[in-house]
Parts: C-alpha cells; sequence; structure tokens
C-alpha cells in the first residue's frame, strides 16, 4: 500500500475488505452510521483523527500501518518506531533476553516482523547443526528462509511437508493480517523451495496428538518438538508490537532428555 497515493478513506476500505467485514458490520462495530462510513470511504466525508484510531482499532490494523492510515489522513504518526538499539526499548529487550534465558534447557528464539533473528538462546544449538549453506546463518538471518531452504534445516526436518505447510500458513495468515509487500516477496521465494513430497511417505499424525510437531534429526535420533509465540501485550512501539518470541517444548520424553544432556555439556564445556 502506497500512503501518499492513496485516501485515508481507500485504505480503510482496503482493510475492511481483507477482514471480510460489510460496510454495515464495521459501522456497527464502530457504532457509527452505515451512511458516515460510506461517506469516509468514498472521500466525501474526512474523518477526524480520533476517527482513523478508532476504525484502525475495531479492523486490528497494526500499529506501522496504523501510522500510514494517519499520514493518509493527512495525521501525524501516533506510534513510534524506535531501533532495537535505541536506550527506551532496552527495559523490553532485557525482558526478552530473560524469556529467552529462562526456558533453556529448551530452545527459543526472538525475531523481527519479517522472522530476522533478533536473539536466541544458547539451546538453539540442535536446530542448527549441519547447515549445508554458510549465508544462510550470516546476519540478518531470516528463521523462515534458514528453516525451508533445502541447504538449510529442511533436510534434517522429519516431517518437512506438514512442516512446510504450517510455516506458510502462518506466513500466508500473517500477510493477510499486515498486508507487507517483503513478506509477500517471502512467502513467493519459499513456496519455490522443494516441499518434502516427492518420494517421501507422510508421516501418520498421532492418534492421540494434540499439535502437529516439529521433528527433527539430530544424529540417529529424532527430536520432536511444540512450539508456541509470544508477543508483548499492549505495546505503543512500532518495533516492539512486531517483536515475537517462539518457545519450543519437548513433545516427547526422549527429546526432554537430549535436551537436558546437551544443557550439561555446554555447561562442562564453558
Amino acid at each position: 500500500m502506497t500512503t501518499l497515493q492513496t485516501s485515508a478513506g481507500s485504505l480503510i476500505r482496503e482493510w475492511r475488505t481483507r477482514r471480510r467485514m460489510s460496510q454495515l458490520d464495521l459501522a456497527m462495530e464502530a457504532e457509527i452510521s452505515q451512511r458516515h462510513l460510506s461517506f469516509v470511504e468514498s472521500g466525501r466525508a474526512a474523518p477526524s483523527r480520533d476517527m482513523v484510531l478508532h476504525l484502525a482499532e475495531q479492523l486490528s490494523i497494526p500499529l506501522r500501518q496504523r501510522n500510514q492510515l494517519l499520514l493518509a489522513a493527512g495525521f501525524a504518526p501516533s506510534f513510534s518506531e524506535r531501533p532495537l538499539t535505541d536506550a527506551t526499548l532496552a527495559p523490553a529487550l532485557a525482558a526478552v533476553e530473560t524469556v529467552l534465558k529462562g526456558h533453556e534447557p529448551f530452545p527459543a528464539l526472538a525475531v523481527d516482523r519479517h522472522w530476522n533473528l533478533v536473539s536466541a538462546n544458547a539451546a538453539i544449538g540442535p536446530f542448527l547443526a549441519d547447515v549445508a549453506e554458510p549465508s544462510l546463518l550470516q546476519p540478518p538471518v531470516n528463521v523462515l528462509r534458514l528453516s525451508l531452504h533445502p541447504n538449510g534445516i529442511a533436510p534434517r526436518i522429519v516431517n518437512l511437508a506438514e512442516w512446510r505447510a504450517h510455516l506458510l500458513e502462518r506466513l500466508k495468515h500473517q500477510n493477510d493480517a499486515a498486508g507487507d509487500p517483503v513478506l509477500v516477496e517471502l512467502e513467493r521465494e519459499l513456496r519455490t523451495y522443494p516441499s518434502g513430497l516427492r518420494g517421501a511417505r507422510p508421516v501418520p499424525v498421532e492418534p492421540n496428538g494434540i499439535v502437529h510437531p516439529l521433528r527433527l534429526a539430530h544424529g540417529d535420533q529424532v527430536l520432536s518438538f511444540i512450539s508456541t509465540i509470544t508477543v508483548f501485550g499492549t505495546p505503543l512501539d512500532v518495533t516492539l508490537s512486531e517483536l515475537a518470541i517462539e518457545s519450543f517444548f519437548p513433545a516427547d520424553e526422549p527429546t526432554r532428555g537430549v535436551l537436558v544432556r546437551l544443557a550439561k555439556e555446554r555447561a562442562q564445556s564453558s
């Protein structure tokens, strides 16, 4: 979306369409008349700053795009966008490091809005073993590219077809929510990578399974993980709102045992 060439009304209409809401739906959510919303979208009425923010809230528009919407309406952005090195973000980044460190001996990592690695704990090592293409580990490390690239982690993902489908669905959902052209291009790139289906038998789904795990070959063993995503609950800074922590948990006792053993070995060698 090019803010300078797009009116606030057309952006609101685009986000409403993206959210699969009718004018009536949004008008009811925002507690305004459908007629007024129609006038705003068509440009016959200029929304106030408060109205822009109110509609953005009802549409769950990300903070970065709320700033773009405000600019299109002729207002200054409301939300700061500080670099990660800014001193004011230090308490938040310290909290991220606390979460990462506290999750050991299990792997965890933090990524930005484009899935570039911001930080990771010491337990992430098993994920990075035997990466054949060194450039994939050069900053900025894109976690999705590293995961699905045929010279990255992909050859060691036992259930690659299922895990690839899971990651691409997550990325598509993120694209639907944010409309970020960098993520759109990343999704296009990742879809060109091998799917893991040719000549491979589908990994059977556990009959009592509760989530789809990541199954990763490590030596002569297969490590099995489930994961959770953590984000800041009430961010007012664009950069902070786009930071996410993915924490991996052992999905079985053998995996837990391997991770605990690796942690002890790291402690002994340090």
